[in-house]
């Protein structure tokens, strides 16, 4: 425990009741942000901090979410970033628009639906073509939240504690699948649990998590849930803040913080697009390397412009988007036990749900998103043999091809496999 707090009494006075107006920023409450995690605030003022910023709405600003997270990432246990690069380049399952590294699918909680542990089922599918860095905890609003269902899987559970930040590459060298569990990353949270938990609502930490991956600098794509419209948009600027460029926001009709199989989604895309601020002679130098460096500047100066840049288009999908049938959420929606649950994702991996199940086909959806995103459905080698579905829907998306890569993943075993090299690589010790 440090020695002496800090005080953020000054930050405090400003914060309420109109932090706009005596120009709070957010690198300052980023700031003050980083202190909790060094347990150099008093509970007293982290809960003042977390009240003021709840009640003032600026705890869902994205400048504010994004500086926030990226302190949270800093305090975060170290990972060998370079070293875990080098083994995702030598791994090299890039495919199509995919180019081979990390991805995350997650949600911010709190939507109050306790829905089946869809984004964490996805996460597993999509192991079968990406490799994934889920970013996970036990739960908070939900009845079984993502640690909980793995947790409680038979007939072998992994152990989540054994994915420390020193082996994480050695992990990968051996599985497309990686469990990141909060408490094991983010050990300084631990400063804030009691403050959170005696508060009462909802705080700007709830928002923080799908945003403080660990290995953020590698995550190639995402999806995160958020269980309200209003942070759709400010969760994709927040993404673009924080330098994502290939992520998708969404946000189901019924608050749902997944992608709905029961209507309509609201969906927030981070695209790629041109830089008209790139010097066109930089495309005709003699070249010839069309690799997808498209996040390359026009030479080696970081302060040059980039080939592309990101913009956030939105649109919203449904159910037959996938070539799926709408189902309502109380049949994806049981509430049930992390054990239960577990027994259904085992059964799901072993193919032994119908083809028309609605769980499953609430878990194609969203896996599907993730492959879309990620890039893997624009695979030429697949357009050429006549398999891959190339139809396009809304935000020019081939979301039905997704749901063929994740059905077949499914079918052919390459999901189960997937999970179980991840579960043999935890239980070695």
């Amino acid at each position: 425990m440090s020695s002496s707090k800090v005080s953020i009494t000054p930050l405090l006075k400003r914060l309420w009741p109109s932090p706009a107006e005596t120009n709070v920023t957010a690198d300052e409450i980023a700031l003050a942000i980083s202190h909790i995690f060094q347990d150099e605030l008093s509970p007293v003022q982290t809960g003042a901090l977390l009240t003021a910023l709840h009640f003032t709405g600026w705890d869902r600003r994205a400048d504010v979410i994004a500086r926030c997270a990226q302190v949270m990432r800093e305090a975060a246990s170290t990972v060998d970033i370079s070293s875990l690069q080098q083994v995702v380049q030598k791994r090299n399952l890039a495919q199509g628009r995919y180019r081979g590294g990390l991805c995350d699918i997650v949600g911010t909680g709190g939507d109050n639906h306790s829905t089946f542990n869809v984004s964490t089922t996805a996460s597993i599918i999509a192991s079968s073509h990406l490799l994934v860095a889920k970013h996970g905890n036990r739960a908070s609003t939900s009845m079984s939240g993502s640690a909980d269902v793995l947790t409680s899987m038979l007939p072998l559970p992994p152990k989540l504690e054994y994915v420390q930040p020193s082996i994480l590459s050695g992990i990968y060298e051996r599985s497309n699948y990686a469990f990141l569990y909060a408490p094991v990353f983010h050990p300084g949270m631990r400063h804030v649990a009691t403050v959170r938990k005696e508060l009462g609502w909802r705080t700007i930490f709830n928002l923080l998590g799908p945003l403080a991956n660990p290995v953020h600098d590698l995550i190639e794509a995402r999806i995160i849930g958020v269980a309200r419209r209003d942070l759709g948009p400010v969760f994709a600027e927040a993404l673009r803040m924080s330098g994502a460029r290939k992520a998708m926001v969404v946000c189901g009709k019924e608050d749902l913080d997944e992608i709905s199989c029961a209507g309509k989604t609201f969906c927030w895309r981070l695209i790629e697009v041109a830089n008209p601020a790139y010097p066109k002679d930089r495309d005709n130098d003699g070249d010839d390397d069309d690799d997808d460096d498209d996040d390359d500047t026009s030479d080696d100066d970081e302060l040059s412009p980039r080939r592309t840049i990101v913009e956030v288009e939105s649109f919203t999908i449904c159910p037959a988007d996938f070539g799926l049938p709408a189902h309502s959420l109380s049949t994806v929606a049981p509430g049930m036990s992390p054990s239960a649950n577990a027994a259904l994702l085992k059964r799901l991996l072993e193919n032994d749900l119908p083809k028309d199940d609605p769980v499953l086909h609430f878990v194609l959806m969203n896996t599907a998103a993730l492959l879309e995103v990620a890039g893997v459905c624009y695979d030429r080698e697949a357009e050429q043999n006549g398999e891959c579905i190339t139809e396009t829907g809304p935000g020019r998306g081939r979301w039905k091809e997704g749901v063929r890569r994740a059905r077949l993943a499914i079918e052919n075993g390459d999901a189960l496999r997937a999970w179980n090299q991840f579960v043999d690589v935890t239980n070695e010790r």
